[in-house]
């Protein structure tokens, strides 16, 4: 009882209470520029949000809300804008429908605009790859399912949808040069849509198949280097597509496991299993031991490959990435090595996403679907850097989209 009066007394008397400034709210804060290579997105399904989150520091700078389904942004480097294909229901999970491609100054976060898309805009669990932005950054493909299948076409300078382009048997959208986008076929080949400079669509080319779907398909989550996307099949191997022709050039396939890998049931896995690194042309695949079609379980381990000898050059043992309770990392002793050893003894690493950063000294981002934490490496030597939490729930899609 004593206590409860002294605090009463301290909270009266003290003149420190009455001194507080008063907090002021509405301020918007604006980040630095240029965004810097070492930060990244991070997609929360259940938070309903994507946040930007400094590597360096560990501090999370700013979000992006994109209502249902997983957020994941298209970024302009020469508007400084950040495009966000959204869906609304009036009532949160029901309701009237609205589908928007929401645009965001890249400094403050702000909505600046938003263009009113069909109400057919794909949510799915891919986190790539149903959106795209053309290679001048005038046009973004969004993908729609139905299940008939469609792009819409937006002119993110004019702030228009220009049209809606049917594409039967094809889905999701990659960038392949300007004005034009490149959709996967259920037959193994490959759709290019061409548009004019209005955006309507000027052409659509089919190309010969360039995978079997049926004996070995590829996945959606390729990853691009300069004109080439790299598609990697359910059994480890890279089909290389060089976009920069009027036609697509497919490279010869080669693969990412020998047959001492595939011996001991080593196969690719992961929600986002392909990162790679440009300027060094390093190609971060994730792998795990497991039987067929579990292409989708996490990753134990990253394998890296040069891409000009199609060479493996590193194995890294990957680590837990954490673990948190409502968005609060938990760390056991100030989370020093013991609690690193117990993560990693008793949860192990099951990474489901990777991202580089794409800078000279770049860093390898690795996560796992339900942990809300972030597990560092530098990217050149796979050392194990240090955890990284944002407050997120789930991590569903990593981006660096940032260039030094």
């Amino acid at each position: 009882m004593w206590f409860l009066a002294a605090w009463a007394w301290l909270w009266i008397a003290s003149p420190a209470w009455a001194e507080l400034p008063a907090e002021q709210i509405g301020r918007v804060e604006v980040l630095a520029q240029p965004a810097q290579a070492h930060w990244v997105w991070v997609s929360d399904v259940i938070l309903r949000r994507s946040a930007l989150v400094d590597l360096d520091s560990g501090r999370m700078l700013g979000m992006l809300n994109g209502g249902f389904g997983p957020t994941v942004a298209l970024f302009s480097a020469s508007r400084g804008e950040i495009y966000v294909p959204e869906t609304h229901y009036s009532r949160g999970s029901r309701g009237e429908r609205a589908d928007v491609l929401t645009i965001y100054d890249g400094a403050s976060l702000a909505a600046v605009a938003e263009v009113a898309l069909p109400p057919r805009r794909a949510i799915n669990a891919l986190p790539m790859a149903n959106a795209a932005l053309s290679d001048d950054e005038r046009f973004a493909a969004i993908f729609n399912s139905v299940p008939g299948t469609s792009l819409s076409i937006v002119d993110v300078e004019q702030r228009a949808l220009k049209a809606e382009v049917s594409t039967p048997g094809c889905s999701l959208a990659y960038a392949a040069g300007p004005r034009r986008f490149a959709l996967l076929c259920g037959d193994g080949s490959l759709l290019l849509l061409a548009l004019d400079a209005e955006g309507r669509e000027l052409a659509k080319t089919r190309s010969r198949p360039f995978f079997d779907p049926d004996a070995d398909p590829v996945t959606e989550k390729a990853v691009r280097v300069g004109d080439e996307w790299l598609f990697v099949s359910f059994e480890g191997r890279v089909h290389p597509v060089d976009v920069s022709g009027a036609e697509p050039r497919f490279g010869e396939p080669w693969s990412l496991l020998d047959e001492t890998d595939r011996a001991d049931s080593w196969r690719i896995g992961g929600s986002q299993h392909l990162a790679v690194h440009a300027a060094s042309r390093r190609l971060y695949s994730l792998v795990h031991q497991g039987g067929p079609d579990t292409h989708k379980d996490p990753g134990t381990e990253l394998w890296v490959y040069e891409l000009a000898t199609r060479a493996r050059v590193e194995r890294v043992a990957l680590r837990s990435p954490g673990v948190t309770f409502l968005g609060e990392p938990i760390e056991l002793g100030g989370g020093g090595r013991l609690w690193g050893w117990l993560l990693d003894s008793f949860l192990g690493a099951r990474i489901d996403t990777i991202a580089v950063t794409q800078d000279a000294e770049p860093l390898l981002v690795t996560a796992s679907g339900f942990s809300g934490g972030l597990g560092l490496y530098d990217a050149r030597s796979g050392e194990f850097l240090r955890r990284v939490y944002c407050g997120n729930l789930t991590i569903v899609a990593l981006q660096a989209p940032f260039a030094p």
